[in-house]
């Protein structure tokens, strides 16, 4: 195997990890912007951290409470299929949601 075999899987794996970051944010904007009255104001911020992708949600001051949902239920359902989804592209996501 040549040192250029190994430079394209390298560039691979980036290209794997980059795919799954943006897969990542793409659902957490998808189910955000289906439940809020404002879509427009949906923004997610990737952080890479030192174990984890830290994804935090934005979303209209309005919308906040829909997207915690009742006693944090909605909230907990979309960590859950985070953390379903991260864990099937073997990524460790985390969600916060900012006030």
């Amino acid at each position: 195997m040549s040192d250029h075999d190994d430079d394209n899987r390298d560039d691979d794996n980036r290209d794997d990890d980059l795919d799954a970051e943006e897969r990542l944010e793409d659902l957490i904007v998808f189910i955000a912007k289906n439940l809020v009255d404002e879509p427009d104001d949906v923004s997610v911020e990737v952080i890479e951290g030192e174990r984890a992708m830290i994804y935090e949600l934005f979303v209209g001051p309005d919308d906040l409470g829909k997207v915690i949902g009742k006693e944090g239920r909605t909230a907990r359902a979309i960590r859950t299929l985070l953390s379903a989804t991260s864990a099937k592209l073997s990524k460790r996501a985390v969600l916060d949601i900012v006030e």
